[in-house]
């Protein structure tokens, strides 16, 4: 489990390129990375909050943050998505399940449909000195994170940073 206060453990993924990446690399960016899980590619709800992080990177940007979305896709499932939606940030395929683990996030059975083993919806914040500043989870597939408080809480990090 990963708290407020922790460090957050690196990871090693594939994007929608199949080149892996490492949290570390973003990290070393100087930036604060949005860590978001979603349950599943192509669901309306992850395709909505998806979205609505790309409709505020704009605004992210200024903040000093870069987005980072992960769930349990195929890379090759996570690019048409990516595609299809115009999404303007990284997506990493967590197809091994070892990320979600790591963050416990884990989603035992998706809406009682038998699909096993995805990610909550789930926000983290982390730092540049890799501490997670911020953390939301979600036990509840179908309901999406505080959009205003994830930018409040960037801003406030920004303040307390000198950014």
């Amino acid at each position: 489990m990963v708290n407020v206060g922790e460090k957050a453990p690196n990871f090693r993924l594939l994007d929608t390129d199949l080149k892996y990446r490492e949290l570390k690399e973003f990290l070393d960016k100087g930036k604060f990375v949005v860590l978001l899980f979603f349950p599943g590619a192509f669901t309306s709800v992850c395709t909505k909050e998806l979205c609505t992080f790309r409709d505020r990177m704009s605004l992210l940007n200024q903040l000093d943050a870069e987005v980072i979305a992960i769930s349990v896709d195929s890379p090759f499932s996570q690019k048409v998505f990516k595609d299809m939606n115009k999404l303007n940030f990284t997506l990493l395929s967590d197809f091994n399940r070892e990320v979600i683990r790591l963050y416990d996030v884990v989603l035992p059975d998706l809406a009682g449909l038998g699909l096993r083993n995805v990610a909550k919806r789930a926000v983290f914040i982390i730092s540049p000195d890799g501490v997670v500043r911020y953390k939301w989870v979600s036990d509840d597939p179908t309901v999406e994170p505080d959009y205003d408080e994830v930018s409040k809480q960037l801003e406030a990090l920004k303040k307390e940073f000198g950014k």
